[in-house]
């Protein structure tokens, strides 16, 4: 795999063709995803109205996910397993906590993440140059851009906070001076440079959900902002500054559950009044042509007959565990259950090998409701649901597996499951008690109203709602130490297996890193 610095001078020359494209058109463009970058040299700054090219720039950089890269932040949780029988060896392998440094996935996740967080910086320090020619709106307006980059940046550190645990900080595009650092930070300092980073930044953003914004529809907001400071300080165990952030966002009033759990990860939920922060991709309605879009491939079943004849199917690569499924059945999940996993046939008959599971739900089939049928295949038992789009619900023309979906990355959802655990473990709350917060979730999936939740209610609420979701679930039980619910399946976790290891590609580039290895 290519260096930091070379991947980095790539993505420089891709750039400047994106210029020239935004250069000739940006004014119909700036509310399309990833259209426009603006790091390119020879940039007149005098041109104070071309400054949000440089925020758009930023935008499309944290939105050109490579499709291994939420696979691997994701595969370690017991909500789910990587498919079998591919070639890519060692990321089953890295479900099994069975870690290899030369890994091609662990050398991308961190340079191309790391690539991104420097393009934000870019991205500030190019609107700070245009300041310096802009009236007291365009200075007002460019503090507003340079606050949605840091939240943007923010969330791409924090994924990688959480992979690796301690890891560099970019203070400028300047990647010249991490060949510098003499101590590598712990994951504690990212986690608070990353709060107070969102101290900077929510007096900034716009006051409004993300898809009130007429400028950039779906863009930072400030409860974005809020919502990585919770996420953040729940990784510190600050629980009270959580509850703080949660409860701003709560007593706004301006975010609601989406009615349809279903629909919520499909065209019907895109930009719904749930949605916080969004990959957002593209068809832009036509069936061919330029798309902006992620590849769900990895995610989708090796074998369907689709509703839509010639509609793409997938690769095997990501499934609902075992463990998952049953505990879903368990509770008398109906919709959620339906939503997060694609049965197989055969995955059907296996679950039916447990004497307790013999009889299940009628609903359970290997056909969607949108008709398209699960077909058995080698790799895995079951797909990933919430990583899938109806095929009638492709823009005809488009074939690509989950062509023109959105990734959800923070839901109204988990803001109040993190307000409902926050209070439980000892901090106070506005707005709505942890009970309250739980019943809402719950009454949206069909389930019964709790009287009073326990922790343990509130964290089989999170793995019921977030599964399959960001690696949500494990990160939960690592912060909380509960190692023995990822020893499952013939897995046997250690502490010792919280992290990854640096990638070597990495530690040969960066020998600080090596010292933290030790």
């Amino acid at each position: 795999m290519k260096k930091l610095f070379i991947i980095k001078t790539t993505k420089f020359a891709i750039t400047m063709i994106l210029l020239i494209l935004a250069t000739l058109g940006c004014s119909e463009k700036l509310d399309l995803p990833q259209e426009n970058n603006n790091f390119a040299g020879a940039t007149d700054f005098t041109k104070t109205e071309d400054m949000q090219l440089s925020l758009v720039g930023v935008y499309a950089a944290f939105q050109s996910r490579g499709w291994e890269q939420p696979l691997l932040i994701s595969v370690r949780g017991d909500d789910v397993n990587a498919g079998g029988l591919g070639d890519q060896q060692d990321f089953a392998e890295t479900d099994l906590f069975n870690y290899n440094k030369d890994y091609w996935m662990y050398n991308s996740l961190w340079e191309n993440v790391y690539v991104d967080v420097i393009s934000a910086h870019t991205g500030m320090e190019q609107i700070a140059r245009y300041q310096e020619f802009a009236d007291d709106a365009g200075i007002a307006l460019g503090n507003q851009y340079i606050a949605e980059a840091k939240v943007l940046r923010a969330i791409m550190l924090f994924d990688i906070s959480r992979v690796w645990g301690d890891v560099f900080i970019p203070q400028s595009s300047d990647t010249g001076e991490l060949l510098d650092v003499t101590e590598v930070p712990t994951k504690a300092q990212v986690m608070q440079h990353i709060s107070d980073q969102m101290d900077e930044a929510i007096p900034l953003l716009p006051d409004m959900r993300p898809n009130e914004r007429t400028d950039l529809p779906g863009g930072v907001t400030k409860y974005t902002a809020l919502a990585i400071k919770a996420l953040a300080n729940q990784e510190l165990k600050n629980y009270q500054a959580v509850a703080d952030a949660t409860s701003q966002i709560i007593n706004s009033g301006k975010f609601s559950l989406f009615s349809d759990f279903y629909e919520l990860f499909k065209t019907p939920g895109k930009l719904s009044n749930e949605s916080i922060l969004d990959l957002q991709y593209s068809d832009f309605n036509q069936g061919e042509g330029d798309r902006e879009g992620h590849l769900y491939a990895p995610y989708g079943p090796q074998g369907w007959t689709p509703a839509v004849v010639g509609a793409s199917s997938g690769w095997g690569f990501y499934e609902p565990s075992m463990k998952f499924i049953k505990f879903m059945l368990d509770r008398g999940e109906t919709v959620r259950l339906e939503t997060s996993v694609l049965f197989t046939d055969r995955g059907i008959a296996e679950i039916q090998t447990d004497p307790t599971y013999a009889v299940l739900p009628a609903w359970i089939s290997n056909t969607t409701r949108d008709g398209d049928v699960i077909n058995d295949y080698a790799r895995a038992l079951f797909a990933s649901g919430k990583h899938y789009l109806p095929s009638n619900q492709l823009i005809p023309g488009r074939t690509a597996y989950g062509s023109n979906k959105n990734y959800n990355i923070i839901r109204y959802a988990e803001i109040l499951l993190m307000h409902a655990e926050a209070i439980a473990q000892g901090a106070s709350g506005t707005g709505l008690t942890a009970t309250q917060a739980v019943n809402l979730v719950r009454d949206r999936a069909g389930l019964t109203a709790l009287p009073n939740v326990t922790l343990d209610d509130i964290l089989d609420e999170k793995f019921a709602e977030l599964g399959m979701e960001w690696g949500k679930r494990y990160y939960d039980m690592i912060r909380l130490e509960r190692y023995n619910e990822l020893s499952y399946d013939g897995r046997t976790f250690s502490v010792d297996k919280a992290y990854l290891p640096y990638p070597q590609g990495q530690v040969d580039q960066f020998p600080i890193l090596a010292k933290e290895s030790i």
